[in-house]
């Protein structure tokens, strides 16, 4: 039956999404850079971000179901904390976490074209994964902006997850919680790994589900204890996979 579904999905993908989503990249990334200059940077993240993700959602199609809102207040900067399974789990949190965040991002993303530029001007963060005393530098200076509600999200294992189970986690994420004083905002995210699985172009339609857990203060953790704060960070997010995988 899948199989059947996938020769069926094919000419929709290539004739109608696939342009779709490469022309919706280049107007919202042109428009965000103009909103940056007329605006300013939040504004042109929450209108072309946003709206960018929705559209290539619904267009998919992969309807998002959302566990947990209250768990959020959006006068509090977090460092959220989600796990990774697709390029689809772009889409799922942009679109569809609902306050304002800065991603950390793969210094070779920044060479797409408009995509780049776009994500620069809206304040996301590039790290150059090769050089880990730059990559210090940029999370240094993008410190300055997660203030007044503004949040940065991390992908705490790095990379997609080619099994669908969690994976190790990396400490960045913590040491910038701990450095800024700030809760984590543990998030998991089920589904997408069904419609775009890693390291493939096997798009499919699905569901997708994003659980937001309650932030774990990070009052009694230390630099030395942060393998505590990491192992009970997992911990939420692997409940949430136990939880709702089925």
């Amino acid at each position: 039956m899948k199989k059947f579904v996938y020769i069926l999905y094919q000419p929709y993908k290539w004739l109608i999404y696939i342009p779709f989503l490469l022309l919706s990249t280049l107007v919202f990334g042109i428009l965000a850079v103009i909103l940056v200059f007329v605006s300013n940077p939040k504004i042109a993240s929450q209108v072309c971000g946003v709206t960018w993700a929705k559209l290539n959602s619904y267009l998919t199609p992969m309807p998002v179901r959302v566990t947990g809102r209250e768990n959020i207040d959006k006068k509090q900067s977090y460092v959220i904390v989600s796990n990774h399974q697709s390029h689809y789990d772009v889409f799922v949190l942009y679109g569809f976490l609902g306050i304002d965040f800065k991603w950390v991002m793969k210094m070779e993303l920044r060479k797409i074209p408009v995509f780049g530029i776009a994500c620069e001007k809206v304040k996301h963060i590039y790290i150059d994964r090769s050089n880990s005393m730059a990559s210090l530098e940029s999370l240094n200076r993008a410190k300055e902006i997660i203030v007044d509600g503004t949040s940065v999200i991390f992908f705490a294992e790095g990379t997609r997850s080619l099994t669908g189970e969690l994976g190790e986690f990396k400490k960045g994420a913590f040491f910038m919680a701990l450095d800024l004083g700030i809760p984590i905002l543990p998030v998991t995210i089920i589904g997408t790994r069904k419609v775009l699985p890693p390291k493939t172009k096997r798009l499919l339609p699905g569901r997708a589900k994003m659980i937001i857990h309650k932030p774990i203060k990070i009052e009694g953790y230390t630099k030395e204890t942060i393998t505590d704060l990491m192992a009970d960070v997992r911990s939420v997010i692997q409940s949430g996979l136990d939880k709702y995988s089925g």
